[in-house]
Order: C-alpha cells, then sequence, then structure tokens
C-alpha cells in the first residue's frame, strides 16, 4: 500500500484544528504520514497537534517561527516520505474516504493526479460546489487541465487549489534535485503559481466532481483581509504565470482567460482602494485593468452586470 503525505499548514486555529485532524487521522485509508508544521502560533494550536501526535505515530509536528503558510508548506514538502501528497487547510475538513478514493482513481488512471469536488462550509452549513458545463468524469490532459482552471465561471469545482487534490510526489521532488517545485514564499496567493508549475509539468490528470473537501470561508480569511499591499500580491502572481504560458506552447485562447483573472483581481483591488480611500492605488489599478481589459470584456460577453461593474471602476475616483 503506497504512503500518502499529508501537509497541513497551522497558525492560530485552536477553534478549528480538532475537526480538521479529526477528519484525516479516521481516513479509511490507512498508510498516512500526518505532517503538521505549526507556523509560530500564539495560540494552542501547536499544542493541539502535539496532542495528536502523542495518541497517533502518523502524526508528525514540526515547530517553526512565523514565516508565512507558503514557508510552512514548504517545510512540510521538504521532509514528506510519501508516495503521494495531499494537502488540507487547518480550518477545513474531509470526508472520511477521501483519500481512499483519491488513491483508487489516481493509480486506476495512472494519471499525474487526481482532483474531486468540492463543498463550500459556512457556520455548520455545506454545499456543494457545482459546475455549470455537464462533465463526464476521466481523464483529462494538460490543455484540459489549463482550461478548467482558468475557465472558472464553467468548471467551478475544479479551481486552482491544491486542496481538493491528490498528487505524486515525483514531480514535486524529481530526481535531478533541480527541478522542484515549491511554493513561492516571497506572495500570498502562491497556491495558484504552485498548482501551475505542477500542471505544465504534468502530462494528465483524472477529474470527477463527487465533492469531498470541505472548504470553510472564515471572515477573517486573506480573501476578506482589507490589507491592499498583501492582497496585491496576486497581481504578482498572475503576471508570472502570464509570462510563462506566453513561453509555452498552448492553446492561443487559453491565456485570455488567465489575463481574464489578472483584470479581475486588480478590479478587486481598485475597490477595496475605494472602500479605503486610497487614491494612489486606485490610480495604479486602474492601469492594470486597463492591461488586459479587451480579454477582460471578451470573456464576459453573457455577463453584462460584470462588464458594467468594470466600467464603473475604471471611470472611479475620490
Amino acid at each position: 500500500m503506497k504512503k500518502i503525505s499529508v501537509i497541513i499548514p497551522v497558525y492560530n486555529v485552536e477553534h478549528y484544528i480538532c475537526k480538521s485532524l479529526e477528519s484525516v487521522v479516521h481516513q479509511t485509508y490507512p498508510n498516512l504520514e500526518i505532517i503538521c508544521i505549526d507556523d509560530g502560533s500564539t495560540d494552542r494550536s501547536g499544542e493541539i497537534c502535539d496532542e495528536y501526535a502523542q495518541r497517533d505515530s502518523r502524526v508528525k509536528v514540526v515547530h517553526q517561527v512565523n514565516r508565512g503558510c507558503s514557508s510552512a508548506i514548504n517545510a512540510g514538502l521538504d521532509i514528506m516520505t510519501g508516495d503521494y501528497v495531499g494537502f488540507v487547510d487547518p480550518d477545513d475538513w474531509v470526508e472520511l474516504q477521501f483519500y481512499e478514493e483519491m488513491v483508487k482513481m489516481l493509480e486506476d488512471h495512472d494519471v499525474d493526479f487526481v482532483c474531486s469536488g468540492r463543498f463550500i462550509a459556512t457556520g455548520e452549513q455545506s454545499s456543494q460546489v457545482e459546475n455549470k458545463v455537464d462533465f463526464v468524469p476521466g481523464i483529462i490532459n494538460r490543455q484540459e487541465i489549463l482550461r478548467y482552471t482558468f475557465m472558472r465561471d464553467s468548471y467551478r469545482a475544479f479551481g486552482a487549489y491544491y486542496w481538493n487534490k491528490l498528487f505524486r510526489v515525483n514531480l514535486f521532488n524529481p530526481t535531478n534535485g533541480i527541478d522542484r517545485i515549491r511554493f513561492w514564499e516571497e506572495v500570498s496567493g502562491g497556491d495558484v503559481l504552485m498548482f501551475f508549475d505542477y500542471v505544465m509539468k504534468a502530462n494528465t490528470a483524472y477529474y470527477y466532481d463527487t465533492p469531498y473537501y470541505h472548504y470553510y470561508q472564515r471572515e477573517d480569511s486573506l480573501d476578506h483581509a482589507k490589507d491592499l499591499s498583501q492582497r496585491s500580491d496576486i497581481i504578482r502572481v498572475y503576471t508570472r504565470i502570464i509570462e510563462k504560458l506566453e513561453n509555452s506552447v498552448v492553446e492561443s485562447d487559453l491565456i485570455k482567460w488567465v489575463k481574464r483573472f489578472y483584470a479581475y483581481h486588480a478590479s478587486l483591488l481598485a475597490e477595496l482602494a475605494v472602500e479605503l480611500q486610497d487614491q494612489d492605488k486606485l490610480k495604479q489599478m486602474q492601469i492594470e485593468m486597463n492591461r488586459y481589459l479587451a480579454d477582460y470584456m471578451d470573456t464576459n460577453r453573457e455577463f453584462p452586470e460584470r462588464l458594467e461593474r468594470m466600467n464603473r471602476l475604471l471611470t472611479a475616483h475620490i
């Protein structure tokens, strides 16, 4: 039986971590290595992880000074010993058969990674995320993976997320020791770039939309944070992805969907700049929105309310 390394980055989640760990330690697939990286928590999160490690020898805990989620995940990638690797955020949880089903599909279809559907949880309620386009589960190639990742309106359950997937370790740690895949630690949102880098090395994946992963939407998450500097990192991430795509062989119409996301994230930052009354940031984001405005407009033709919103932000002033 192949081993799965499950990496859990932990920081100040004492009210959530037990539910998350319970869902992992009780998986129906037993051969797990559960790596908890305590990223300098100031609450009881690290202690709770230690308590689980005392009760279950599969749980390994590393305590480090606070360096951010990406650093914590990289620390887990550096010490993992599994054949496959999965990731669980410490405030999320998974169905108990999650890894058993994922391994079965990965091995049955001999692919580089497997992606499942997902739930979004708020409070005690979980709702399945539905794809807009009917999808028959099956093997998909790199071009299709990229399409499902960035054509988000059609394939909402797929996404550039690392947590609803199970990966082969060999692409993270190739035998040459040079082309390792790691998170970009200097930015927030490095998970999008990490997944993109993995996809560009992968040949095939298996996708099915049965949901097993519960993503807990917290009000205090980065998506809801009002730190303009931190949230601006996503622009740097998409800049790098666009540069890499323009230097690779992909379908010509695919890049416009990535540029659409660039413009969209710039518009979110413009909205936040208006809320925070930051005129300089608003002007900067209006320039970034204009950079790929044609691609945004072209890929949102069926959403007139989005086009109206974009035009409103482009002419906004404080």
